[in-house]
């Protein structure tokens, strides 16, 4: 019997996500004889039951555009505002899912979208995902699609600004997307040469890296690179983070986890600003004239990387497989050359952080970058 796949993207767009659409269609359609449509917006076109019909030419001419042919969004099924409220709409979804007489529904996305869709998988929907994110931070996966896009942006990003940083005798402050994770910051901070690397998993102490930057004016060297992830802190505004989310996993009622919620958030927003706040503070330390560069969506736009087609197209082949052959509620993740389906409980609910032990730190620290961290 011919099987009917539906597909959504959620959550931030990313490059490699019309590659990935494309691969599971091409490869479903093509191969197996599936039917596929595509519901727009996330899952709130699940919810509405807007889709589209995937077949024809909709998918040609697509492997090179960024961003995403089905739009996305970052509604949770569970807490999604409609109707003037939030309600709890996965019992719509369900509904639809066999409405389209659906024998998988493949969501594509983040770490938000891999939660959301076990929700799904636990109300008896076959569930199939695949980890996209610039953050690269989705468990289980070696590495997501979007993030080798983003590197190289981030990395020309330093490459330019070494020459105003040159000619100016300025201290550029480049801030980089990972709220949570450093990956980009750290990968794009190497490969671009940047004197300082900043990130969320490595607090660090301010003395540490005014003094760097002084070391390097008495060598010659009147300017830095600073690549910091937005999500970077200083030890006592880290301190401060960790006391609230420890507080949020050791909440023993409702209260107290709205609480350490609150403060969570209060902190997040008293913290949003920590960047520009480096930037003035290193230029009072050091009296280098300091400037700041917000990458911002810069990172996550334009054409996908030939190296995140490739990803996003095998991820998308093995999906259309592990469909063929009924074998539903994993992630496609990329172990090796080879594309593995682990289960969603393993990877909902988890991030893939930068371990302080990892290669590429070590690498960091042996060219002598600086890491915010006394040696």
């Amino acid at each position: 019997m011919t099987k009917h796949i539906g597909i959504l993207t959620a959550g931030g767009d990313s490059p490699g996500l019309n590659a990935a659409i494309r691969g599971v269609g091409k490869a479903a359609q093509g191969h197996y004889g599936m039917q596929m449509i595509g519901f727009l917006d996330g899952f709130r076109g699940l919810v509405d039951n807007r889709f589209r019909r995937m077949d024809g030419d909709i998918l040609s001419g697509i492997l090179t555009r960024g961003g995403t042919i089905l739009g996305t969004g970052r509604d949770k099924p569970h807490r999604m505002l409609f109707g003037g409220k939030t309600q709890d709409m996965t019992d719509v979804i369900v509904e639809n899912y066999h409405a389209n007489h659906l024998d998988c529904l493949v969501c594509i996305g983040g770490g938000g979208t891999q939660k959301n869709a076990l929700r799904l998988m636990e109300k008896g929907l076959n569930i199939i995902t695949l980890p996209k994110t610039i953050d690269n931070d989705v468990a289980r996966t070696d590495v997501t699609f979007g993030f080798d896009t983003a590197l190289g942006i981030a990395t020309e990003a330093i490459d330019r600004l070494h020459s105003t940083a040159h000619s100016h005798h300025r201290i550029i402050v480049v801030e980089i997307m990972g709220h949570r994770a450093g990956w980009l910051a750290l990968g794009s901070g190497i490969a671009g040469g940047a004197d300082v690397i900043l990130l969320p998993e490595i607090p660090y102490n301010l003395d540490v890296v005014s003094e760097a930057i002084r070391q390097r004016q008495r060598g010659g060297k009147n300017f830095s690179i600073v690549a910091v992830s937005e999500g970077a802190l200083p030890e006592d505004k880290a301190s401060l983070v960790q006391e609230a989310e420890q507080r949020k996993l050791n909440a023993a009622n409702k209260k107290e986890k709205k609480e350490a919620k609150e403060t969570l958030a209060r902190l997040a927003q008293d913290y949003a600003n920590n960047t520009v706040l480096l930037s003035s503070q290193l230029e009072e330390l050091t009296g280098l004239e300091s400037r700041v560069t917000i990458l911002g969506h810069l990172q996550r736009g334009g054409t996908p990387s030939a190296a995140d087609r490739l990803l996003a197209t095998r991820l998308g082949t093995a999906c259309a497989d592990l469909i063929a052959r009924e074998q539903y509620g994993v992630m496609v993740s990329s172990q090796g050359d080879a594309a593995v389906p682990v289960p969603l409980e393993q990877v909902a609910g988890n991030k893939k952080l930068v371990p302080p032990d990892h290669p590429w730190v070590q690498s960091a620290l042996h060219v002598g970058t600086c890491l915010g961290i006394s040696k």
